[in-house]
C-alpha cells in the first residue's frame, strides 16, 4: 500500500524550496518578489508552477525557470516539475510581499 502524502506539507516544502531561489538583480527570493503565481500538484506528485519574470527581457529568462524546475524536482516524493512562464498579468511591485518591500526599503 502506497503511503498517503500530506499535500499541505508538500506545498510548504515547495514554497520553502522556492524561497531559496533569488532574482540575481534584486536581493529577494522569487516567492517574496511575487514571481510565483500558482503552484499545482496532481495526484501523481507532478508539480506545475505558473510564474512570471520581472520583465520579458529579464537576463535569466532561460536559466531561472530551469533552476525552479530542478530545485522543485529535488524535493522528496516529487516525480516531475514543469514551469510555465506567463506575463499575464504583468509583474509589478504591487505583487511583492510586505517582507520584500521592507527588505528593499520600499515601506
Amino acid at each position: 500500500m502506497e503511503q498517503e502524502i500530506n499535500t499541505a506539507e508538500l506545498g510548504e516544502s515547495i514554497v520553502k524550496k522556492l524561497k531559496t531561489i533569488y532574482d540575481p538583480e534584486i536581493p529577494v527570493d522569487i516567492y517574496e518578489l511575487g514571481l510565483i503565481y500558482d503552484v499545482m500538484v496532481n495526484t501523481d506528485y507532478e508539480v506545475k508552477i505558473l510564474m512570471t519574470l520581472t520583465s520579458p527581457n529579464c537576463p535569466v529568462a532561460e536559466s531561472l525557470p530551469r533552476e525552479v524546475e530542478e530545485k522543485v524536482k529535488s524535493i522528496e516524493h516529487i516525480k516531475d516539475a514543469e514551469v510555465e512562464i506567463t506575463f499575464d498579468p504583468p509583474w509589478s511591485k504591487d505583487l511583492m510581499s510586505e517582507e520584500a518591500k521592507l527588505e528593499l526599503g520600499m515601506l
